[in-house]
């Protein structure tokens, strides 16, 4: 029986941002409607986030284990059970769950429905039984990974993201097809899990959105690990052979076909728009998600798109970001907050060693500005990475002729923890002085980012017009 809801705010899609948006809007007292198909708490806590980085923490403890000799500690080979290891990621997310789960948001005020949503009008959504006509909808629908036209993909069987983790059975041999961060992470992961591993890449370089400066530590890392990594290649064909093992043609470079064990495909992702009948309400997109404008509202002014269906950065801190402009604009009727994720967004990936952005890179820098200043400081020279003897990486900063923070990247141990305050600094339009400013407790990894902008003004400092301005001011004394 069709049952109808009249409701102030209805949200499609039980994700970071999705349930950002609910959770507030219903502690703020307004009627709220969350509509979700699939699992609360969506891609992150259940395919992404949260059990790749668990896995990571696995296969770091591996990696721990054999290089403890070079500490005076000798192990042996570690002896690994995988699917303790995917217990391990599975009870990450089960513990992590309730948080997002229906009942914690019943609990918060909201009409939770679970199944899919679509438009049936500028302001109405009908979802199974169900139709919602809604003041506000917000569409949080996320994206789903790619899987790309490869000839003979359809006859074997792959992984993605949405698959890996379920998988029991440890790769004797992982082909990796996709070298941008979900790729790495997981290609590095298994490796040291005891899989041989094989990561393609159609691009000259993996983690092409990064400094190749910094790509170059990471990659060299992998390397001496043990990673077999092919670059600016082409798979061209899959088959699977008489065995089970899985074969890929490659198209240029030296090597022609790879055969593997397991298949993993990380080419990318795309947003879930389809079935919403988004022409239903007047809504504008295309492949790569919804129209939005600076304040995330889209062609019908009645709805709002936020995270990876608004066509930017696809990051769950972006989405939570997004959902908070959404309170702001929507619920207090502040001046409206406009989307500087793009700017401000900073991203890492959680390789060991991690490679962490924000702002922008060195040749973006170039591009907009001309004239830039760009300074280095290495872990090499830090006494806390000398300590614990993990000195590979460097801090990277882009600073314009204002003396203004354009970007920061880092390459190394903990460069995601290390770059937040980068990141505070550009988003509040700070100048390097601010890091200068500061007593940073000694020994830290942190102590680095001072070292860095200090640099920035070592040689005025030392100058020869300096050293004259002092011997002036001597003969006060």
């Amino acid at each position: 029986m069709v049952q109808k809801i009249k409701t102030d705010i209805c949200v499609i899609g039980a994700g970071s941002g999705g349930l950002s948006v609910a959770a507030g809007a219903a502690q703020l007292g307004k009627k709220v409607v969350l509509i979700e198909k699939g699992e609360m708490g969506g891609d992150c806590l259940n395919y992404g986030c949260v059990p790749s980085k668990a896995l990571l923490s696995a296969a770091a403890a591996a990696a721990n284990i054999r290089t403890a000799s070079k500490y005076g500690v000798h192990a042996d080979e570690p002896t690994i059970d995988y699917g303790a290891a995917m217990d391990h990621v599975r009870s990450a997310i089960d513990t992590i769950a309730p948080h997002d789960s229906q009942e914690r948001f019943e609990g918060l005020g909201c009409t939770v429905i679970r199944e899919f949503g679509k438009f049936t009008g500028p302001k109405q959504i009908t979802a199974g039984d169900y139709i919602i006509d809604a003041k506000f909808i917000i569409v949080s629908t996320g994206s789903s990974p790619c899987v790309p036209p490869i000839p003979g993909l359809d006859t074997v069987p792959y992984l993605t993201n949405e698959t890996l983790f379920e998988n029991r059975t440890k790769p004797d041999h992982l082909l990796v097809i996709g070298g941008g961060p979900i790729g790495v992470e997981m290609a590095q992961a298994h490796l040291r899990l005891g899989s041989q591993v094989t990561l393609i890449e159609a691009a000259p370089s993996i983690m092409g959105n990064d400094d190749p400066e910094l790509v170059s530590v990471v990659r060299e890392s992998l390397i001496k690990e043990g990673m077999t990594i092919l670059e600016n290649v082409k798979a061209t064909g899959v088959s699977k052979n008489v065995d089970g093992a899985i074969t890929i043609e490659i198209e240029g470079g030296d090597t022609k076909t790879i055969t593997g064990s397991h298949l993993l495909l990380a080419v990318g992702r795309k947003p879930n728009i389809d079935g919403l009948n988004l022409e239903a309400a007047e809504i504008k997109h295309d492949r790569r998600g919804i129209d939005v404008d600076p304040y995330l509202q889209t062609s019908n002014k009645h709805v709002y798109a936020i995270g990876d269906i608004a066509g930017g950065l696809q990051f769950t801190h972006v989405a939570g970001y997004h959902a908070g402009l959404i309170i702001r604009n929507l619920l207090f009727k502040l001046s409206k907050g406009k989307n500087l994720a793009n700017e401000i967004s900073p991203w890492v990936t959680y390789s060991d060693p991690e490679l962490a952005h924000v702002g922008l890179t060195e040749a973006k820098a170039r591009e907009k500005y001309g004239t830039i200043i760009v300074k280095h400081w290495e872990f090499s020279e830090n006494d806390r990475a000398i300590a614990e003897g993990t000195t590979a990486g460097k801090i990277k900063v882009i600073i314009d002729k204002k003396e203004r923070i354009l970007g920061a990247s880092i390459v190394g141990k903990n460069a995601g923890d290390l770059l937040q305050p980068w990141a505070y600094a550009i988003a509040n339009k700070q100048k390097i002085k601010s890091f200068t400013n500061y007593i940073a407790p000694y020994p830290t990894r942190g102590e680095a980012s001072k070292r860095v902008a200090s640099s920035f003004f070592t040689e005025k400092l030392f100058s020869s017009k300096t050293k004259k301005i002092i011997k002036i001011l001597s003969m006060l004394d």
